[in-house]
């Protein structure tokens, strides 16, 4: 098979996305070519593309955005391939060097070597799935059973990020758990707690409407609008007080129609999906003696925190990055038809078609409700032709 021409959203600075043609050659013997049809746009992807960087991580060349994505393989090599042309596939995007110690121990998220599609971090870029075929090894293709869609391939990307969290708790049968941001991945979080056998999922968020959302949808049991003060905090003792507060009001909620006794109180799990440090203190505050905060929510990189407080408690935080050894676990678990797992199609409240959509498709993500009032949660690109 011979190279060929494709079109690729390329990213050349902030909100600067060009459609562009691009040479691809044919796949190389580990490999497939595989046409992408389905990607979710993440808020990594969302933070390059208004700013041209994530955090301190900085673009060095044109890029193309994407990696929560499935598609279907069109060509594979003469011989030996484990997949097929017609095979959909769901891609985990993240190439380790298969190697090193962290690889050889199966965390190969954490490989130093790691080149992560979408990602700046490693130069030259590893370029993303918003265009509309990629070369990628077949080992890192996983086959989706024909009960799942596409859309349902691409949302295994943030549910094995949600999955790497939960298996990273320890998380028992009957906790009680709590999440901090009801984002997709909080939301999934949720998800994976529920079926995990979580006796209480507790959600908390800045906007009403997506507490509500993950209530009315089964992904939470209750939850709280957090409160913002009239007045930001400044100094260091009316941060910690405004996060205490938030501990108590979560501690305080009660499960609507259950016959529990008393309140919800305090958590075993934490899940902070928000990287907020109002909301890591809160976290620690909320989280019960033994208990374990996962820190999943990349935001704010330097952060003060009652650190005496986990230790005297001895709660446990746990760095969570991306995922490891999910993949199949989470395709397995979206066929399975857990009557534990809400609806996680549910999650993708806005759809665009084509590459052309894509700058768009990246405005309507970073709001939290659309121009007619519609809550957002995951926008997903179509690319099917």
């Amino acid at each position: 098979m011979s190279g060929t021409e494709v079109k690729a959203s390329v990213l050349h600075g902030a909100k600067d996305l060009r459609v562009e043609v691009r040479q691809l050659p044919a796949p190389g013997a580990d490999e497939v070519q595989v046409a992408v049809q389905a990607t979710g746009l993440c808020g990594s992807d969302l933070h390059y593309f208004r700013h041209f960087r994530n955090g301190q991580i900085e673009v060095r060349e044109p890029l193309t955005l994407g990696h929560e994505s499935a598609g279907v393989v069109v060509a594979v090599p003469a011989t030996g391939s484990p997949l097929k042309v017609g095979d959909r596939v769901a891609l985990e995007v993240g190439l380790p060097c298969e190697n090193c110690e962290l690889c050889h121990e199966g965390r190969y998220n954490i490989c130093r070597g790691m080149s992560f599609r979408s990602s700046a971090k490693s130069y030259p870029h590893s370029q993303g799935t918003l265009q509309e075929r990629i070369n990628h090894p077949a080992r890192w293709c996983h086959k989706l059973p024909d009960a799942l869609s596409l859309e349902h391939g691409a949302i295994v990307e943030p549910l094995s990020v949600a999955m790497h969290a939960r298996d990273r708790s320890g998380l028992k049968s009957g906790s009680t758990v709590l999440v901090l941001g009801a984002g997709a991945v909080g939301l999934l979080c949720a998800a994976a707690s529920k079926v995990a056998g979580a006796k209480t999922v507790i959600i908390a968020d800045i906007q009403e409407e997506r507490v509500k959302f993950a209530i009315d949808n089964g992904f939470a049991d209750t939850g709280l609008t957090v409160p913002i003060p009239a007045t930001r905090p400044e100094t260091v003792e009316d941060k910690l007080a405004y996060a205490q507060d938030v501990a108590e009001k979560l501690k305080a909620l009660r499960v609507a129609g259950r016959d529990v006794d008393g309140l919800v109180g305090e958590a075993a799990v934490t899940f902070e999906c928000t990287g907020v440090e109002s909301c890591m203190q809160t976290a620690i505050y909320a989280t019960q003696p033994g208990g374990k905060v996962l820190i999943i929510g990349m935001g704010t990189p330097i952060q003060t925190l009652p650190i005496m407080v986990a230790s005297l408690k001895e709660v446990d935080l746990v760095g969570v990055f991306r995922y490891a050894n999910t993949y199949r676990q989470a395709i397995d678990l979206l066929a399975s038809g857990n009557p534990l797992l809400p609806d996680v199609r549910k999650l993708v409240t806005h759809r665009f078609k084509g590459l052309g959509d894509v700058p768009v498709a990246f405005d309507t993500a970073a709001k939290v409700k659309d121009e007619k009032g519609d809550l957002v949660i995951k926008v997903m690109v179509d690319m099917k032709k």
